[in-house]
């Protein structure tokens, strides 16, 4: 639920779609770890995301699986 109606539709939208995918199969180590990122900014993550801003080490794998499904299959 803190992955949707987070304040900017992009993220919404972005978010919602990683949790559908990705979600059921993460281990408690990563379900950690996304909670962590959910804790940041909306905007930030986003910027993150678009490659605005460098990302840090702490959500970078994380972030690119999050890319790599927008790459895959992009939102329209």
């Amino acid at each position: 639920m803190r992955s949707m109606r987070r304040g900017i539709k992009e993220m919404d939208l972005i978010l919602v779609r990683f949790c559908d995918a990705e979600l059921e199969a993460m281990d408690p180590a990563a379900l950690d770890a996304y909670e962590r990122l959910l804790e940041e900014n909306d905007q930030q993550i986003y910027a993150w995301i678009t490659r605005v801003d460098p990302v840090p080490e702490t959500h970078a794998g994380l972030i690119a699986r999050i890319r790599a499904g927008l790459d895959a299959d992009p939102i329209r």
